[in-house]
């Protein structure tokens, strides 16, 4: 039986949690929509990873990431006011999707994807937060191993390449449903994105 190391494709169902087995349900990866990912990849949050290696398939786990394991503290300065014009689309300002609450998906300066989320909108700015949603927590994961396999090379290529590596704990996907592979706030998917 194969046991969870680099390079081999890891199907696994857990319950993330803040704090501990008694805190807020956050994600779920069931076994109908289970997380798969190339283990080694860098997909995932590393402490993560590091705490799975040498499972095997039907292992249990759970798995505390203290926050500084995870996303780390909240950031101030991830948290911008910028000029209500930034969100003019042929000369229109969408309130319905820049409203307080909403997650927002951005593109840095330098064309990186970001989400985020709106905290506030006045007549001149749009207050939002760039943040993982998740940091400043403390994560707990409670879950079993469903498979192990060797991942094929075209897999890996595909992977390491940034054509996909699954959804959850640190894909950065951000098109999975929520409950399931996302979080039931209707945030960025997984704990990792």
């Amino acid at each position: 039986m194969l046991e969870i190391g680099k390079y081999k494709m890891v199907t696994l169902t857990y319950d993330l949690r803040i704090d501990d087995e008694k805190g807020e349900m956050i994600e779920q990866a069931t076994v109908d929509k289970p997380l798969q990912f190339l283990y080694g990849a860098g997909v995932m949050l590393p402490k993560f990873e590091t705490h799975l290696a040498g499972l095997k398939q039907e292992d249990p786990f759970q798995i505390k990431l203290p926050k500084a394991d995870a996303y780390g503290e909240v950031n101030n300065d991830a948290i911008v006011e910028l000029p209500k014009s930034v969100f003019l689309v042929n000369g229109e300002f969408d309130s319905e999707m820049i409203s307080v609450g909403n997650m927002v998906p951005m593109m840095s300066s330098n064309g990186q994807r970001m989400n985020g989320l709106v905290l506030e909108v006045t007549n001149e700015i749009v207050k939002m937060d760039f943040n993982h949603p998740l940091a400043g927590e403390d994560l707990f994961f409670s879950g079993k191993v469903i498979e192990v396999r060797e991942a094929s090379d075209e897999e890996v290529a595909q992977i390491l390449s940034g054509g996909g590596g699954g959804c959850g704990c640190g894909s950065g996907e951000d098109n999975c449903s929520s409950g399931s592979c996302g979080t039931e706030s209707g945030g960025s998917c997984g704990c990792g994105c």
